[in-house]
């Protein structure tokens, strides 16, 4: 069987078997939040020895020349070494400037690295706490305008991370890990054409970012924002969309709560084949829009989706 060599410790897995199950296996504690290679917290770095990746495209090429990999995506065919991702050693440091409540559910938290971040609108970032626990969040700030990184956290449910985050104070340190482009982005290309911004809950963090860019690139094309929530006291960002649309006449936004949404599906008409949709929520919302829009005659190469899953 191969041997596993971590942290000073060396043992014996069964081949084939999933990295991350062995190293938690071990009593390493390694954080996860979908096992889908989507959230990157995961990240592990192998020194010596390789392993099957089952992802090779989930990293930059960078990253992969570097030895990191995403041990859920990962099995053990041969011996190998590796070190987990040590916030404290390998994560960039981030000072809380602000947190506060913009719904009762949603705490918008903002960050100062100690360094400039360069990113797009619409990309994720793994939040670490002190503590070593690790979840990704969106980015729901605009590079170049805003002077924090900004991110809008469900706190509906009981969490590790939502948990202490109830707890931060400005002037808390918190590290930043993995920083991933995901599924949502604006194109310049796209500014005659319409716009679909599809959202269900704090999906609409990195929609909000990408609404904003695309404003600054003054988009032409008619532009349709639709925000799902559990309530009406959960649209958490109904002022600063209002605001926006009062000044852009091209925008339009519409605040449905979940028993209204089926009705509104069932009326969406597509106002053009060159129509872009972009859509963020849980996977039961993404299904529900990405259903219409195809029933509507939006082409699928013209729908990009990023789905918020639960904690495994």
């Amino acid at each position: 069987m191969p041997e596993l060599h971590v942290a000073g410790q060396s043992w014996s897995v069964p081949s084939g078997s999933n990295l991350l199950d062995a190293l938690n296996g071990a009593g390493l504690r390694v954080p996860y939040s979908c096992r889908a290679g989507s959230c990157h917290a995961c990240l592990v770095r192998c020194l010596h020895g390789e392993v099957e990746n089952a992802a090779p495209d989930a990293l930059s090429p960078e990253r992969l020349a570097a030895g990191w990999r995403l041990a859920c995506q990962c099995r053990v065919l041969d011996d190998l070494s590796v070190e987990v991702f040590d916030p404290a050693r390998d994560g960039l440091p981030a000072r809380v400037v602000a947190c506060d409540w913009l719904s009762p559910t949603v705490l918008r938290l903002r960050l100062q690295p100690d360094k400039a971040l360069r990113y797009s609108a619409g990309q994720h970032l793994v939040l670490w706490t002190a503590a070593g626990v690790a979840r990704p969040y969106s980015l729901a700030s605009l590079p170049g305008e805003d002077a924090w990184l900004e991110f809008h956290l469900d706190c509906r449910h009981p969490g590790a991370f939502s948990d202490a985050a109830r707890r931060l104070q400005p002037g808390d340190s918190l590290r930043l890990g993995e920083l991933r482009g995901g599924a949502l982005h604006y194109d310049p290309d796209w500014q005659a054409q319409p716009l679909w911004l599809l959202a269900s809950g704090t999906g609409l963090a990195p929609l909000w970012g990408i609404l904003r860019e695309a404003l600054r690139q003054q988009h032409q094309g008619p532009i349709r924002v639709l925000h799902v929530a559990h309530d009406s006291g959960e649209h958490y960002l109904a002022e600063p969309l209002r605001a926006l649309a009062a000044r852009h006449p091209q925008l339009q936004v519409e605040l449905l709560t979940a028993t209204e949404l089926a009705a509104v599906l069932a009326e969406l008409k597509l106002v053009s084949r060159q129509t872009r949709a972009l859509l963020c929520g849980s996977p039961a919302s993404v299904e529900s829009f990405a259903r219409r829009l195809y029933l509507a005659g939006v082409p699928r190469n013209q729908v990009l989706a990023d789905v918020f899953l639960p904690r495994a």
